[in-house]
């Protein structure tokens, strides 16, 4: 069992927030696989304040879709503040801070994994979370900003006297992105320095690797974020492997259609037909990697304009390859 406060969850398999992705139809297909928590989209906190239509829809939410947690980011912790306020009568489980987010139109801003250069001023805004919030509070780190400042552990402590809940955990600097080498000694020191859980994440693609993260570091839970892109099958299979040391078998391409159709539907419901099919290509290449004829399909995917169009294509991965 993984404790987060005053939230108890019997898996440590967590479904990251990812930008442009994790929304309402995304949490639900994953869900049904023994995802738990779930993440919504990172969410601007400015944006909340001045009541961008775009960022409310990323919070809709049904009951089915809990545990839930928010992500928040930003750096004036007035406005982190008032964001929290906006949210506060809405259903979620988990608030998070994020000061990891690497790409440069946020930290020019001083937000995301700028805020690893602050470590008291990103105390400051997560004390002020935690004195507002009735949920847990948490934090997104890295590494550091750069090989040369990797300063997770000093980072990680200012936060923990701030009062949260648990602190996630990016293997990798600012600089790397999401390149290079996952940094599984920084974890495991961060892991050591702290009496809250650590939710460690990078390179969490497989169950081998799942294992991997818990096996070095000695981390409470992982993160899940490119391995869950068409494959929700992943907590699944990593649950299996964690807790019997056998890997289920893949999905036959028959259960990869099914749940192809499911998410679809749900799009189109979430959405409407014509911006659920344009959003549902991306997803179409993500569940249809491996599967041996899939590369003329995808051409006609991305010229795809109706909801019937795109059913067919789906029904023709179930077909051999010389009928495509």
């Amino acid at each position: 069992m993984l404790k987060i406060g005053s939230l108890s969850l019997d898996s440590p398999l967590i479904l990251a927030p990812l930008s442009g992705i994790s929304d309402l139809p995304f949490r639900l297909i994953n869900r049904l696989f023994g995802c738990e928590l779930a993440f919504t989209e990172m969410i601007s906190a400015s944006s909340l304040v001045h009541q961008s239509r775009t960022t409310g829809r990323m919070l809709v939410t049904v009951p089915l879709d809990r545990p839930l947690g928010i992500q928040l980011l930003g750096n004036d912790p007035d406005i982190v503040q008032r964001a929290f306020d906006i949210i506060a009568s809405r259903e979620f489980d988990v608030v998070d801070l994020n000061a990891a987010c690497p790409v440069p139109k946020v930290t020019r801003k001083g937000e995301g994994a700028a805020l690893l250069h602050h470590p008291q001023k990103l105390r400051d805004i997560l004390k002020a979370l935690v004195t507002r919030a009735r949920v847990p509070v948490t934090v997104k780190i890295r590494s550091g900003w750069d090989e040369t400042s990797v300063n997770a552990r000093d980072v990680a402590l200012h936060a923990q006297d701030a009062g949260i809940s648990a602190v996630f955990i990016h293997g990798r600097t600012k600089e790397q992105g999401y390149s290079g080498s996952v940094d599984y000694r920084i974890i495991g020191e961060v892991k050591k320095a702290l009496s809250i859980p650590l939710i460690a994440s990078g390179d969490i693609l497989s169950p081998l690797l799942i294992r991997r993260m818990f096996e070095e570091t000695g981390c409470d839970g992982v993160t899940i974020a490119r391995g869950a892109l068409g494959n929700p099958w992943i907590f699944r299979q990593a649950d299996a492997f964690l807790k019997h040391g056998r890997i289920p078998e893949p999905p036959a391409v028959s259960e990869i259609v099914f749940i192809m159709k499911k998410h679809l539907d749900m799009v189109y419901s979430y959405y409407g037909e014509r911006a659920g099919t344009v959003l549902f290509r991306k997803f179409f290449v993500w569940y249809g990697r491996g599967i041996s004829h899939v590369k003329h399909l995808r051409d006609l995917v991305f010229r795809a304009q109706t909801r019937d169009e795109m059913m067919r294509i789906i029904d023709a991965l179930s077909a051999s390859p010389e009928s495509v």
